[in-house]
C-alpha cells in the first residue's frame, strides 16, 4: 500500500462560483457536445442527493469509531460533501433554466432520503437494521471509488480541461474532483473499522463497474429525449456523440481503472494520487491559485 499521511485531514473550503450572477451561456457547454453536456448536467443533478446519502451512511457510525484520527477525517469528509451539494444545487438551478431536467433527477434520487430518515428515527441505534445500513455504506464506498476514478481522469487530462467551455463549470468540477481525491479513502476506512464483510463491498463494486456507465448513458438519452427538442430530432448525432464521449479521457479505460477495487484486500490508497492532488491544491488554492478569490 502507498504510504499516505492519515493526519492530512480533508479541508473544508466554503466556495462561491457565482452561478446566480453569471449563469452558463452556452447550452452545450461541454466541448459543444449535446450528449456530453447532458451527462455533465445529469451528474450535477444527482450529486446533491447522492452526497447526502454518503453523509448519512458514514454519520451513522461516528459514535462507534475509536480512532480519533479517523473521526477527524470523517468530519472533514462530511464538511466537504455538504459543500459539494450546496454548490451543485446552485449550478443545477441554472442548468434547469437552460432546459436540463436537473430538478427531476434530483427529486428521483431524493426518494431514498425519506425512507432513510424514517428508519433512522424509528431505529436510531446502528445495531438495528444492520443489513440495510451496511447496504448503504457499501454503496457509498463503491460510489466514492467511482468518483475518485472520475476525478483522477478529469485532473490528469489536458483534453478534458479543454473540453469545458464554461469557465465556472470547469472551476466547479476541478474543485470537486480535487476534494474527491482528498477524501477518497475515508468511507472505506469507516467500512473497515466497523467490520463490514468484504463480500458486501465486492458485490457493490461489481455492480458499479458493470452498470455504472450504461446507467448514466441511458439517463443521458432520457434527458435528451424529454427536454431537448432539437436533440431528439438528431439520432445519428446522439449515437455519434455518445461513442465520442465514451472514448474521451473521462471514461476511456474506466472499466480497467475500476477493476482493482474488486480485488480482496484492496485499499484506495494503493492507487497513488498524491502528486496529482498536491499539484491541483497548489494550482487552485496556492498563492496564485485559480480559485483563491472563490473562497468565502
Amino acid at each position: 500500500m502507498v504510504a499516505v499521511d492519515k493526519t492530512d485531514y480533508p479541508t473544508v473550503r466554503r466556495m462561491n462560483f457565482g452561478f446566480d450572477a453569471q449563469p452558463p451561456t452556452n447550452r452545450y457547454f461541454a466541448d459543444g457536445s449535446m450528449v456530453f453536456s447532458h451527462m455533465i448536467a445529469l451528474l450535477s443533478a444527482i450529486f446533491p442527493p447522492g452526497e447526502e446519502i454518503f453523509i448519512r451512511s458514514v454519520s451513522r457510525y461516528k459514535d462507534l469509531l475509536t480512532d480519533p484520527e479517523l473521526a477527524k477525517r470523517v468530519a472533514g469528509f462530511i464538511g466537504q460533501e455538504k459543500t459539494h451539494g450546496r454548490q451543485h444545487r446552485e449550478l443545477n438551478e441554472q442548468l434547469a433554466a437552460m432546459g436540463y431536467p436537473t430538478a427531476y433527477f434530483e427529486y428521483l434520487l431524493e426518494s431514498t432520503e425519506r425512507m432513510e430518515k424514517f428508519l433512522d428515527k424509528q431505529f436510531p441505534s446502528p445495531h438495528r437494521m444492520v443489513k440495510l445500513r451496511r447496504f448503504f455504506l457499501g454503496f457509498t464506498v463503491a460510489a466514492e471509488h467511482f468518483t475518485a476514478v472520475w476525478a483522477e481522469n478529469i485532473l490528469k487530462s489536458p483534453q478534458i480541461q479543454a473540453m469545458m467551455y464554461d469557465p465556472e463549470i470547469k472551476n466547479l468540477l476541478n474543485w470537486h474532483a480535487l476534494e474527491e481525491l482528498e477524501h477518497k479513502s475515508v468511507a472505506f476506512d469507516v467500512y473497515r473499522a466497523i467490520g463490514v464483510p468484504e463480500k458486501t463491498r465486492l458485490r457493490w463494486m461489481t455492480f458499479a463497474a458493470n452498470f455504472g456507465i450504461p446507467i448514466l448513458v441511458a439517463f443521458t438519452w432520457l434527458s435528451i429525449a424529454t427536454t431537448d427538442r432539437a436533440g431528439r430530432r438528431q439520432p445519428v448525432r446522439i449515437l455519434t456523440e455518445t461513442v465520442q464521449m465514451l472514448r474521451n479521457p473521462m471514461w476511456k479505460g474506466f472499466y480497467s481503472d475500476m477493476k482493482p477495487f474488486t480485488n480482496p484486500g484492496f485499499h484506495p490508497d494503493q492507487i497513488d494520487t498524491t502528486a496529482l492532488m498536491r499539484r491541483w491544491q497548489k494550482e487552485l488554492f496556492g498563492d496564485e491559485g485559480q480559485l483563491r478569490t472563490h473562497r468565502k
